[in-house]
């Protein structure tokens, strides 16, 4: 006990060793259990891995582009616009990134980490050409057969024989049908304007020359017959041009409600996809039938509008339109299925229970 009594007192005895003792036994139990400050533990960042992006070309297999440290988050609308800052003759929307040289096309919003890639990715590039907005190539499409046709019903000069030089029409279906027809394509314009949200934001240039050419060619053709003078009217005379606008102005309205609502299912400055269903307008309850019913709709206005005229231009325009439009719907189709698993399955592309 005097030993530790020292060692506790640095070597110098008390007058009263017992009690000093008592005290340095009782201290000592006491500092011990003192509770020690510990430091939080620094917490360890997880340590992000880049990815290696090879890009090459998808037709020669050269090298164009190699991309380092590339975030895993990032999307391939940004490994586009890295790709042109290398190669500013392609800009991001005539650029078509594949992970196979003939496969198709990623998303711009596809992720690099979701990718069936790994740390060295590699995509193939093919240049789509020269591109232009869909709103532009819509604006051309559709003014041309508007100015085209009143050309026509004006009978301006070099059309018709010089004795009909913008004298006008004894038939009143005429009058009737280039309203009907001018509605048609001045409804057109202002949807581009005012009510499409595209998904795609441009399309090759080449395509425009295509489409005008059907769209301008087959206004002309059909103007030219019925603007005529020898031009004679339907058959059935007025039943048949009544029941034919009522068929037209039915189908020109439900074609504009279902365009409002797809309109309606994507949120401005997005490429959302929905399943489309029936709203409160009448109109749209075709959904319950039908994919597209914004085609069903377009082809029976052609319908009215051939039964209304009379004129075998015409009938041919809405035959090859509705082969054309039967494609898009089927494409359309196979997409909702594809894509929605409890996609409404009593639905056709285009016609009900038959296409």
């Amino acid at each position: 006990m005097d030993a530790l009594l020292l060692e506790a007192t640095g070597g110098k005895k008390t007058p009263n060793g017992a009690a000093a003792g008592a005290a340095a036994a009782v201290a000592a139990p006491m500092l011990a259990q003192a509770p020690v400050k510990r430091k939080p533990a620094k917490k360890t960042k997880k340590a992000v891995v880049f990815f290696e992006v090879e890009i090459l070309d998808a037709k020669t297999k050269d090298k164009l582009c190699f991309l380092d440290k590339v975030e895993p988050n990032a999307t391939i609308g940004e490994i586009k616009s890295m790709f042109h800052k290398s190669h500013p003759q392609w800009y991001p929307a005539r650029q078509s990134i594949r992970l196979d040289p003939k496969g198709k096309s990623l998303k711009d919003e596809d992720v690099l980490q979701n990718l069936p890639v790994g740390t060295t990715a590699t995509f193939y590039f093919r240049d789509l050409g020269a591109q232009i907005s869909w709103v532009t190539v819509f604006l051309t499409e559709y003014t041309g057969p508007l100015v085209i046709y009143l050309m026509f019903y004006f009978r301006v000069p070099f059309i018709y024989a010089p004795k009909y030089d913008f004298t006008t029409s004894k038939h009143w279906v005429v009058h009737l049908a280039c309203m009907c027809h001018s509605f048609h394509y001045i409804k057109r314009l202002l949807e581009t304007l005012f009510v499409h949200r595209f998904s795609h934001g441009t399309m090759p240039l080449r395509n425009i020359f295509k489409n005008c050419t059907y769209y301008w060619g087959f206004a002309a053709w059909m103007a030219y017959y019925i603007n005529h003078p020898l031009y004679t009217p339907p058959i059935y005379g007025e039943q048949q041009i009544r029941l034919a606008l009522i068929i037209f102005l039915f189908c020109q309205i439900g074609n504009f409600s279902i365009h409002i609502a797809l309109r309606n299912l994507r949120p401005p400055g997005s490429k959302t996809r929905k399943i489309p269903y029936p709203t409160k307008n009448p109109f749209t309850w075709i959904f319950l039938l039908v994919s597209c019913p914004n085609y069903t709709y377009e082809l029976g206005s052609w319908l009215g509008f051939t039964l209304m005229t009379q004129c075998l231009p015409v009938a041919f325009f809405t035959l090859v339109g509705f082969i054309q439009m039967t494609v898009w719907a089927k494409g359309k189709h196979r997409s909702y299925l594809k894509e929605f698993r409890d996609y409404p399955p009593l639905r056709s592309p285009i016609v009900p229970f038959i296409l």
